[in-house]
C-alpha cells in the first residue's frame, strides 16, 4: 500500500537521514527518487521515502496532509495480521514448497534442518520470542542456500557478473546492487513466485551496468525481461506474502 506525492527537495535545514523522523513513522532518504512517497507494511509499519535533501519540516507536512490515508492503512493492516505464534507449516512460494516446523521442547534453544521439508526448533514451550528468532535465522540460512546459488546461475545465463551475495532480513527493499559489485537479497524472497524472483535478480543485475533508473537500465531489463512492468508490479505487493513472523 502506497501513496505518491510531489513535494519538492527543500534548499535549507536539510534532512540527511541520520535521525528518524517521529513517531508512528520512519524516513528512508533514497537519492535516486525524485518525490515523497509512503508505504504502509504488512503489521502497520510505515516508511516515507523522500529524496536527498528534503527538509524535516517537509517531510512533517508531507505525512500531515495524508494523515487519514495512512492511519486507515495502519489500522488495516494492524486488524488482518493477528497474532504473531509460531507457525507449523511454513510455505516457500518461490520453491513451491511446504515446511513442517516441529518444536522440541527439550533440545537446546536453535535450529535443526535434518532433511529438507522439516524444520526442528528447540527450545522451552514458553519461549515463543526464542522459538520466532531460531525461524528468522533459518529463513536467512536457507537464502544463502538458495537464492544466493541461483542469483550466480542467472548471472552466467544472461552474461552479468557481480563480486559477491549477501542475504538479510530486510523490511523495506526486495533488493540491491553497491558499486563494488555486492547484490544484497532479502530473505523474504522464498515467499514470493519463481517469475517475480527471477525479475527482482535481473533488476538488480542490470545494476552492475547502470547504477541508476535511467531510460538506458529500464531498456537493459526489457531486453532481459519483457514483463517487468507486470513482475515489478506483482513485486511491489509482495509483502502480503511475507507472513507476520518473519519480523520483530
Amino acid at each position: 500500500m502506497a501513496l505518491v506525492g510531489r513535494e519538492p527537495p527543500a534548499q535549507a535545514g536539510l534532512f540527511d537521514g541520520s535521525r528518524a523522523a517521529p513517531a508512528p513513522f520512519t524516513v528512508k532518504v533514497n537519492g535516486r527518487a525524485r518525490r515523497l512517497t509512503v508505504r504502509v507494511y504488512p503489521g502497520g509499519r510505515v516508511v516515507v521515502t523522500v529524496p536527498r535533501g528534503t527538509a524535516p519540516l517537509t517531510v512533517e507536512r508531507f505525512v500531515s496532509r495524508h494523515r487519514a490515508w495512512i492511519d486507515a492503512k495502519v489500522d488495516a493492516a494492524r486488524l488482518g495480521a493477528g497474532p504473531v505464534l509460531p507457525p507449523a507449516v511454513i510455505r516457500l512460494g518461490c520453491f513451491d514448497e511446504d515446511w513442517q516446523v516441529h518444536y522440541d521442547p527439550v533440545a537446546r534453544p536453535g535450529f535443526r534442518v535434518r532433511y529438507p521439508g522439516r524444520i526442528e526448533i528447540g527450545g522451552p514451550p514458553d519461549d515463543e520470542a526464542g522459538r520466532l528468532v531460531a525461524l528468522r535465522r533459518w529463513l536467512v540460512d536457507e537464502g544463502e542456500r538458495r537464492l544466493g546459488p541461483w542469483l550466480r546461475r542467472v548471472a552466467d545465463e544472461r552474461g552479468f557478473d557481480f563480486r559477491r551475495t549477501q542475504i538479510r532480513r530486510q523490511r523495506t527493499r526486495w533488493g540491491s546492487c553497491s558499486r563494488s559489485g555486492t547484490i544484497s537479497l532479502n530473505a523474504c524472497l522464498l515467499f514470493q513466485a519463481p517469475d517475480v524472483v527471477r525479475y527482482l535478480f535481473l533488476h538488480e543485475l542490470c545494476h552492475t551496468r547502470h547504477m541508476n533508473h535511467s531510460p538506458r537500465f529500464w531498456a537493459l531489463v526489457a531486453a532481459h525481461e519483457p514483463r517487468w512492468r507486470e513482475l515489478d508490479r506483482a513485486l511491489t505487493r509482495g509483502w502480503q506474502h511475507v507472513p507476520g513472523w518473519v519480523y520483530d
